[in-house]
């Protein structure tokens, strides 16, 4: 069957980074994650003790360089674990691990200044939360968005402020909104984490969450399963039998059902959850990436459907 999706020039029918790193650069683009060394508002007691409580202590960097380890050293590593796969990337430095502006503007300068205009790079990636931008922090990310293709990836997860006191998020979705609104004034492109399978969440809170961000002037979502890892306190709670997992074929379908309420033009940046396989708890399905993602796209095949399609319907 012909694939009748247009930002694809593959069998996706939804909009992968794959796909606009190619039409944006030329080819292969690896963002390379980095830890930095910051923390959280919600592990320091700013605005709560603990963190969220499916996040571990590497703030959801495990796949990001050893905490401590010089952020240059980190990025070489990064690139030279990737060049036998991919010789011809280009690369995008993704301060990923805990909250990258939750520090005074003259620290994110000392982290970020070294990455601005790098070469072999093209852009850099900035993950945070909405309650730490504050105006000297939106400034900043304005002058560094004028300088090179900057992305500032929001951690939502749920749209429910109640979920968000279920997970310790400690900041409201209005806190979200304004966050977006903010940052798109300044021309920044911004980036949305969102997890599937939380605590107390059925369907529909799933798919209106995905209803509600497709309204905002958001240019890219990440779609993220719930995986459960030992030694958190979501971990605990699996354990206690206070948390249910998605199962795999739960997950395909809602993440289908998401990808029909969002924009076309909307890149998609992640599709599914990868957890560590020693720290991981469940569900153990999620191990196989490429099953999933393979079972996501025949989904979308057998209803004959793509990304935005169910818009008006749904």
């Amino acid at each position: 069957m012909q694939n009748p999706f247009e930002y694809s020039d593959t069998n996706k029918r939804y909009h992968t980074l794959e796909y606009e790193n190619r039409r944006r650069y030329g080819g292969r683009v690896v963002k390379v994650p980095l830890d930095a060394g910051f923390t959280c508002p919600n592990i320091d007691g700013c605005r709560g003790r603990g963190g969220c409580t499916y996040c571990s202590s590497r703030g959801s960097g495990e796949h990001a360089g050893l905490p401590g380890t010089p952020l240059m050293e980190q990025f070489r590593a990064g690139i030279e674990a990737s060049r036998s796969k991919w010789p011809e990337a280009r690369y995008i430095p993704y301060f990923q691990a805990h909250t990258n502006t939750y520090a005074p503007v003259e620290v994110l300068r000392e982290k970020f200044e070294p990455f601005i205009g790098l070469p072999g790079t093209v852009g850099l990636s900035i993950a945070t939360r909405a309650d730490c931008l504050p105006p000297e922090v939106l400034d900043y990310l304005e002058e560094i968005a004028r300088r090179t293709d900057l992305t500032v990836e929001l951690g939502l997860q749920s749209a429910f402020d109640s979920t968000g006191e279920r997970i310790n998020r400690c900041h409201s979705y209005a806190e979200f909104t304004a966050a977006v609104t903010e940052l798109k004034k300044r021309g920044i492109r911004v980036c949305v984490h969102l997890i599937d399978g939380l605590p107390g969440e059925d369907r529909a809170m799933m798919l209106e969450t995905v209803r509600r961000v497709a309204k905002l002037p958001v240019d890219a979502v990440k779609l993220h399963l719930l995986y459960i890892i030992k030694g958190t306190v979501m971990g605990q709670e699996y354990l206690e039998g206070k948390v249910r997992e998605l199962s795999m074929e739960e997950y395909v379908g809602i993440v289908c059902d998401q990808l029909e309420l969002l924009p076309p033009e909307v890149v998609i940046e992640r599709i599914t959850g990868d957890g560590e396989e020693a720290t991981l708890l469940a569900p153990l399905w999620s191990l196989k990436k490429r099953r999933v993602m393979n079972a996501i796209d025949k989904e979308m095949a057998r209803r004959n459907s793509w990304q935005g399609k169910g818009r008006e319907t749904k």
